[in-house]
């Protein structure tokens, strides 16, 4: 059996990315050897996918020279969408084992769960489970437009699609009405859902809608949203990369004019 189908592959966490080798032809993930080196207790380590394994890189462990640290975002150029999302899991896992430790109901040290993805308290029982963020990302659409912002935390110039986070009570529907509202002053209508997109950033699973414009004019909360405008398909501005569900509603909507042709 060859080495290709035998090697296990790590995903290292640390605090500011994931760890890659580089032999000198490609980049790739550590494997037994590397984490065995930074000494790495494979009993602490999380499964996130076929042959993978996910833990954080041990406090105070000095990298070699064929170890880098690579920013999340980074890694999707180079490992694609599999890899990309077996990522973003590990880094998801590491840090709730990182930060339920300890008990959040009575302090007591927590214990891993056997079998499911759970850290239990021994003392009074609490159990605590991976934090996952329920977020919308929505398309609004006024006939042959599309509404695009620019977004403050944007890391790159581009104008995407709207998004915010559910709230405590809210259906999703009536979270897309509301981020809608308060980020750019309008009102929509009949949302439908495209489809969803887990992304480790820091912890949410983003949900997508397409809304149609039902009222107002833009005003921009000058906070989240510092400009955005209705765009038609033939001048369109910078948009975000095809890593991301804000990518796939935009194209889904181009599509559409190409299926019609």
């Amino acid at each position: 059996m060859s080495d290709a189908t035998t090697r296990r592959t790590w995903f290292l966490v640390h605090p500011k990315g994931v760890l890659v080798k580089n032999d000198g032809a490609a980049v790739r993930l550590p494997g037994d050897e590397d984490a065995a080196a930074l000494g790495v207790d494979e009993a602490h380590a999380h499964v996130v996918g076929d042959r993978a394994l996910a833990a954080a890189v041990p406090e105070g462990a000095a990298l070699p020279s064929s170890l880098a640290v690579s920013g999340l975002r980074e890694l999707y150029a180079t490992l694609g969408d599999e890899r990309f999302l077996d990522a973003g899991r590990a880094t998801q896992l590491v840090e709730w084992a990182t930060t339920s430790r300890y008990c959040g109901r009575c302090a007591t040290p927590t214990e891993r769960v056997e079998g499911e993805r759970c850290m239990r308290c021994p003392a009074c029982g609490f159990m605590a489970y991976p934090r996952i963020a329920p977020a919308i990302i929505v398309l609004v659409r006024r006939g042959e437009e599309a509404l695009l912002a620019r977004g403050a935390r944007f890391p790159l110039p581009f104008y995407s699609t709207l998004a915010g986070f559910a709230e405590v009570g809210e259906t999703l529907e009536e979270t897309v009405a509301r981020e809608v509202r308060e980020e750019v002053g309008v009102e929509v209508k009949d949302a439908r859902y495209f489809g969803s997109q887990p992304w480790p950033f820091p912890h949410s699973l983003m949900i997508g809608f397409v809304a149609q414009w039902a009222g107002g004019e833009i005003k921009v909360d000058g906070k989240e949203i510092l400009e955005a405008r209705w765009f038609r398909r033939d001048a369109l501005p910078p948009m975000p990369p095809r890593i991301s569900i804000a990518r796939r509603l935009i194209d889904g909507w181009l599509n559409e004019a190409s299926v019609a042709l």
